[in-house]
């Protein structure tokens, strides 16, 4: 079993599940500060958005897993609801939190909302994937028992032993789909006349709610709202969304630019 302490200092505990949020995160704002010039947007709007959004999603998230797992932490010390660092950070409630600051930043700094998202998009789907490591490190995000996992490396075999049997790892399942998706929105991203302002936004709620719906329902760990899969209806609402607008707007707004003139 992993030791889910990467480094101790003093009385402070530097967790993996921490690393990989923040490395994940960094390499997001990255990769939107090296667009964002290409959709007339400042990098250092970028900045300026990273730091109100990013705590701000982390209480959103924080928030979204303690609400939907309100039975457990009740029984709980009230300290409990405050240690993100053994897990329970809940991705949905990061993704609202941090669209509704974008949508407020964006207003106040005048930039359109759609050519945000559209630099955002692809950072968030490799900072997720990213993420999904920490819940391996914790033990979190998995599935049923199996009887074996003689199809994966040694080290993802040994920390998805848990409770004395193999569980499936859909932690590497969603990761492997967000790189997969991010992978393919570069690819097409620069290809002329063939994604138009918004596309990428869209292609991601659909992409990932697809991807997040079956996998949401191979866990053993979901969070559940009077009998039903949370995230699996938020999956759902996702893609309907996605697809609703992209096929909408391609049919009755034909002024929408292209990606690459926009």
């Amino acid at each position: 079993m992993i030791n889910p302490i990467a480094l101790q200092l003093g009385p402070f505990s530097i967790h993996w599940y921490a690393i990989c949020i923040v490395l994940g995160m960094l390499l997001a704002v990255y990769l939107a500060m090296r667009e964002a010039p290409r959709r007339h947007i400042l990098p250092d709007a970028i900045l300026d958005f990273i730091l109100i959004a990013f705590p701000l999603a982390i209480i959103g998230a924080r928030l979204y897993y303690v609400v939907f797992d309100w039975s457990y932490y009740a029984s709980q010390p009230p300290s409990e609801v405050f240690a993100i660092w053994h897990g329970g950070l809940a991705i949905y409630g990061g993704l609202i939190t941090g669209a509704i600051v974008l949508f407020v930043f964006s207003y106040y700094r005048a930039i359109n909302p759609l050519d945000f998202l559209d630099i955002a998009a692809p950072g968030v789907m490799i900072a997720q994937a990213i993420g999904r490591w920490g819940n391996f490190v914790n033990q979190e995000a998995y599935g049923k028992i199996v009887s074996h996992l003689n199809y994966l490396p040694n080290f993802i075999q040994h920390q998805m032993y848990i409770d004395g049997a193999y569980r499936v790892p859909t932690f590497l399942y969603e990761s492997v789909w967000n790189l997969l998706g991010f992978i393919l929105i570069l690819s097409v991203r620069r290809q002329p006349h063939f994604l138009k302002r918004g596309d990428i936004t869209f292609f991601y709620l659909i992409w990932y709610g697809c991807g997040r719906f079956v996998i949401e329902g191979m866990r053993t760990d979901s969070l559940m709202f009077f009998g039903m899969r949370v995230s699996q209806w938020l999956s759902a609402i996702l893609v309907i969304v996605g697809l609703f607008f992209m096929v909408w707007r391609r049919c009755h707004q034909k002024d929408i630019p292209y990606y690459q003139e926009a």
